[in-house]
């Protein structure tokens, strides 16, 4: 039998740290543990009613039906634009400066292909979302890792990226609020770095998942928090692209449906890319969109208030057992610094912890190098199991 070659491309998708995680699950499950997963960011929170309603009532509309173009997509289009300029107060063309994605994660990954050619650089956080890294590869681009430190806030220090690399750079990958570190960036970093890639001629990314996922009150207001956009940075979206997801603040992550807002020149070679992939999803999803973004945003609030109370629940739990962590003011993960002997081994620790005792999370390496000596946990559990994960995390420790 011939043996299959398969492209080398391939070489740099080996490792997947949910997908590594999800073996070790596997065999903690088979070998009789109660499993609490901790290690995957899918909210366990139910979609609002008035969604589903939208959804469920498309179903039986024979025209939703078929494959759905671009062109019909405008409601939804028109819709984001609107939501936008409500939040933000800039002005979106919904012809021009925005795309529906079957997820946020499909536009980082797919971005590459129409910027990158063969060994232009990426700027990428490390740590980072892993899909970030996946998209550059497959465009057979090179990565510079910006290496984020609690000294430094988990912000990139810009001036230390080398300029050989600067000029064969083409594009920044930013993301705040930041998964793993649950970072926050202020608006003067977001103004810094487009004055920055405006400097050296660089396409601005700028993932944007978890901007509703604040646990900060605008104290002037008596307002819930909402992070900065890039493009609060960049109005006119000279360099811009940013990627939306509804998975995070409408708990809809297994309905695929997010977009990009940004610059028209960049929606437009993302589109390109698009065009030869797929088609976009079911339009009754989009229905569903539509819905969540223009209906009562209630559900929003209780969101965040459930992830404030397990955050505060489960910080709580950790300092008690002596494992001291800072309190993250947004997104719903805890990026916990590992205690010895477990600081450089991240996997070993998360591998050994759902082995023994059911508790899954993430190790930080699996982020980025610069992830080495963390641990992420999800809070997609309720908060009495949270309690009991942490008990658990004790008899392992101790």
């Amino acid at each position: 039998m011939n043996k299959i070659k398969f492209a080398n491309r391939l070489q740099f998708l080996q490792s997947n740290v949910f997908a590594d995680m999800d073996t070790a699950k596997s065999v903690a499950i088979s070998a009789g543990k109660e499993l609490i997963d901790l290690s995957l960011g899918s909210s366990d929170l139910p979609v609002q009613n008035h969604v589903l309603e939208a959804i469920s009532q498309s179903l039986y509309d024979p025209s939703t039906h078929g494959y759905l173009l671009f062109r019909g997509t405008q409601q939804f289009r028109q819709v984001v634009a609107q939501w936008y300029e409500q939040k933000y107060g800039i002005s979106v063309d919904p012809e021009t400066e925005v795309l529906p994605l079957i997820g946020s994660q499909e536009g980082t990954a797919h971005l590459p292909l129409a910027i990158l050619n063969p060994g232009d650089f990426a700027l990428l956080l490390d740590p980072g979302y892993p899909s970030h890294t996946g998209g550059v590869y497959l465009a057979g681009g090179q990565i510079y890792t910006m290496p984020l430190t609690a000294e430094n806030n988990f912000l990139p220090i810009l001036t230390d990226i080398p300029p050989s690399v600067l000029s064969q750079s083409k594009m920044m990958v930013l993301s705040y609020p930041h998964n793993p570190t649950s970072a926050i960036a202020p608006l003067s970093f977001f103004q810094e770095a487009v004055e920055f890639c405006q400097q050296h001629n660089i396409v601005l990314v700028h993932d944007f998942p978890y901007g509703d996922v604040v646990f900060t009150d605008d104290k002037i207001s008596n307002t819930q928090s909402i992070a900065p956009s890039i493009f609060q940075a960049d109005p006119q979206k000279s360099i811009s692209i940013e990627f939306f997801s509804l998975s995070k603040s409408y708990n809809m992550g297994g309905f695929r449906i997010g977009y990009a807002i940004g610059n028209a020149q960049l929606i437009r070679a993302l589109k390109q890319i698009k065009a030869n992939v797929d088609f976009n999803q079911y339009l009754g999803i989009l229905n569903g969109g539509i819905a969540a973004l223009s209906g009562n945003q209630q559900g929003i609030k209780n969101t965040i208030t459930t992830f404030r109370q397990r955050r505060d629940t489960f910080i709580k739990a950790l300092h008690k057992i002596g494992w001291q962590v800072p309190t993250p003011e947004a997104t719903m993960y805890i990026w916990a610094k590992l205690p010895e002997p477990w600081s450089h081994n991240s996997i070993q620790f998360c591998t050994e912890l759902v082995k023994q005792t059911g508790v899954a999370a993430s190790p930080g390496v699996g982020f980025g190098a610069a992830g080495e000596g963390y641990v992420r946990f999800a809070l997609v559990q309720d908060s009495s199991i949270l309690e009991t994960a942490v008990s658990r995390i004790s008899e392992f420790m101790s």
